[in-house]
C-alpha cells in the first residue's frame, strides 16, 4: 500500500503539528475563536495562491462544482471549525501532546463515518491496525496524568478527555465529508486539482463564517487578530501546506487510512512539546509512540 498518499499525509501530519503548536502560542493573545480564526484567515490567500498555481501549470478550468459537493464541503467546513476550536480548548485542560492525542481518536471514528456516509469500508488488517493505534493514543494521553491506579483511569472520562474525543469525531466527519466533496468533483485535473479546488472553497467558506462570527460575537478579536498579522502568517502557512496535503492524499485514498498515517503527528507533538514547551517526555509516552507507530505501519505495508 506504500503509494503517493503516504507521504503526502507525513508532510501534512508535520506542517499540522507545526501549525497547532504556533496556534497555542498565540492563544495567549487571542481568544480560543480568535486562535481558531487565525488558521483560516491567513490560510486564505495561501490556499487561493496554490489552486492558481495548479489551475496555470495543468491548463485545466475550474470545474463547476454540483449538490454534493456543496453538502459535503458545508458540512466538513463546519466539522473542522467546531473540531479546531474544541481540540484548541482540550489542550488547555491538559499538556500539548496529551490535547492532540485525545483528538487522535479520529481515524478510528472516520473508519465509522466514512461507511456511513460514503459506504467504503476498511480491511480486516487496517482495522487492526487502527485499533493498536488507538491503544497508543491512549497510553500518551495516561502518560501525562500525575493520579495512579483508579485515579489515572478516571481521567480518561474528564471534561479535557471528553473534548478531546469529540474533536477528533469532528475531525473524522471532516475528513470524510471532504473525500467526498473532492470525489464528486468533474475534472480532467487530477486528484492534486481536485483537492486543490476543493481546499480553496471550504477554506473560503470557512473565513467568511468565522469572520461573521467574530463580528457579532466577539467584534474586539478581529482587530486583535489583525495585529498578530506576523504569528498568523505563520499559522496560516503551516496550515495551508497542512491541508493541501491531507486534501489530495484524502482524494487518492481512504480517509480512515490517511487519517491513521497522519498519526505520526503525535510522535511530532511529543517532540514538540520536548523542545519548544520544555515538557519532560514519560516512559509511558515512549510506549504509546510505539504502538502509533506500529499501527501506522501494518496500515502502510500490510493491508
Amino acid at each position: 500500500m506504500f503509494e503517493l498518499w503516504v507521504p503526502i499525509t507525513v508532510v501534512a501530519a508535520f506542517f499540522q503539528n507545526a501549525r497547532s503548536a504556533l496556534q497555542k502560542a498565540i492563544k495567549g493573545e487571542l481568544s480560543n475563536t480568535g486562535a481558531t480564526y487565525v488558521r483560516f484567515a491567513f490560510g486564505t490567500p495561501f490556499a487561493l495562491i496554490y489552486l492558481l498555481g495548479l489551475v496555470a501549470m495543468l491548463d485545466q478550468p475550474l470545474p463547476t462544482p454540483g449538490r454534493s459537493f456543496f453538502l459535503y464541503g458545508g458540512l466538513g467546513g463546519v466539522a473542522q471549525i467546531l473540531g479546531t476550536a474544541a481540540l484548541l480548548y482540550a489542550v488547555s485542560f491538559r499538556s500539548f501532546a496529551v490535547g492532540t492525542a485525545y483528538s487522535k481518536t479520529e481515524p478510528v471514528q472516520a473508519a465509522i463515518f466514512g461507511f456511513l456516509l460514503l459506504g467504503e469500508s476498511i480491511g480486516e488488517t487496517a482495522g487492526f491496525a487502527l485499533l493498536i493505534s488507538l491503544a497508543g493514543v491512549v497510553a500518551l494521553g495516561l502518560a501525562r496524568t500525575d493520579a495512579l491506579g483508579e485515579g489515572r483511569l478516571n481521567s480518561l472520562m474528564d471534561r479535557g478527555a471528553l473534548v478531546g474525543l469529540a474533536s477528533g469525531a469532528l475531525f473524522g466527519i471532516a475528513a470524510v465529508c471532504y473525500r467526498g466533496a473532492s470525489l464528486s468533483l468533474e475534472t480532467d485535473g487530477g486528484a492534486f486539482f481536485r483537492a486543490g479546488f476543493t481546499l480553496a472553497w471550504v477554506i473560503v467558506f470557512q473565513t467568511l463564517l468565522t469572520t461573521v462570527y467574530l463580528g457579532f460575537r466577539e467584534p474586539g478579536e478581529l482587530g486583535r487578530v489583525a495585529r498578530a498579522w506576523r504569528a498568523g502568517l505563520k499559522v496560516g502557512a503551516c496550515g495551508a501546506i497542512a491541508s493541501a496535503g491531507w486534501f489530495t492524499a484524502m482524494t487518492l485514498e481512504n480517509a480512515a487510512y490517511v487519517r491513521a498515517v497522519g498519526q505520526l503527528e503525535l510522535v511530532f507533538a511529543v517532540g514538540a512539546s520536548w523542545f519548544y514547551f520544555r515538557e519532560r517526555i514519560r516512559p509511558l509516552e515512549i510506549a504509546g509512540i510505539g504502538a502509533v507507530v506500529s499501527g501506522v505501519l501494518l496500515i502502510v505495508l500490510g493491508d
